[in-house]
């Protein structure tokens, strides 16, 4: 596990820092921050902090063996070059000529076999050249708390941050999604869509009216009693 250098600590420490201003870009913090030193503002209780953090690889082609040479030979040359100066100043009685030239060539063959290396030992999974560099989303400018108040007066008296106050324009979503459509209905009526009609319950609901039945006229079996019956 890795210390950190207190003295290191302490110059990136801040006493109470307050965020002054967030900015997109290190060059408009680095502006405020130049804006806030012709001021004679005392810059060094400022701190550039950048957040959101992210990778950015940019590929710059494809690798084959002559692009893995081609690169060999550059390191080669610069290992050259260092070996070279070495021999001369601890060999100076040798011709200046030949060490140069010999140590020239023995860092061009160390070069190459070092990128042929590389390249076989990664087996053809990645065959593109890129470079990786760190980059940050956002950039906060943090200031200590006894000048904060100060840092926002002249941030905000700026000409640039003023107009971009007035003529901040909403930001524009990257996917604008479709406006749902409702499907027609007839409406009987221009200002109101109809009252939604719920069945009702089967022991609600409404029983059919059946109208009594008629009177029938008698049969032949029930004949009504004659007279000489009833005295």
């Amino acid at each position: 596990m890795t210390q950190q250098n207190p003295r290191l600590a302490k110059l990136f420490s801040l006493e109470y820092p307050q965020s002054v201003g967030v900015f997109r870009t290190y060059e408009e913090a680095q502006k405020v921050v130049d804006n806030l030193a012709d001021k004679e503002f005392p810059v060094q209780n400022l701190c550039i902090v950048g957040t959101d953090l992210k990778s950015l690889e940019r590929v710059t082609g494809r690798q084959t063996w002559g692009t893995v040479l081609l690169r060999g030979v550059q390191s080669g040359l610069t290992t050259g070059l260092m070996v070279a100066i070495l021999m001369i100043l601890f060999m100076p009685g040798a011709n200046t000529m030949v060490l140069f030239a010999s140590a020239l060539l023995i860092g061009v063959l160390i070069g190459i076999g070092m990128s042929v290396l590389s390249y076989w030992a990664s087996r053809g999974k990645r065959d593109f050249t890129s470079i990786t560099q760190t980059i940050a989303t956002s950039y906060e400018l943090l200031c200590e708390h006894k000048v904060a108040g100060k840092a926002r007066e002249i941030i905000q008296a700026m000409p640039e941050i003023r107009a971009a106050a007035f003529s901040a324009a909403p930001p524009q979503l990257a996917y604008q999604y479709p406006a749902y459509q409702y499907p027609a209905q007839p409406y009987p009526s221009a200002y109101a869509p109809p009252a939604q009609q719920y069945p009702p319950p089967a022991q609600y609901a409404p029983q059919q009216y059946q109208p009594p039945a008629e009177p029938q006229p008698p049969t032949s079996d029930q004949q009504p009693p004659s007279d000489q019956q009833q005295n």
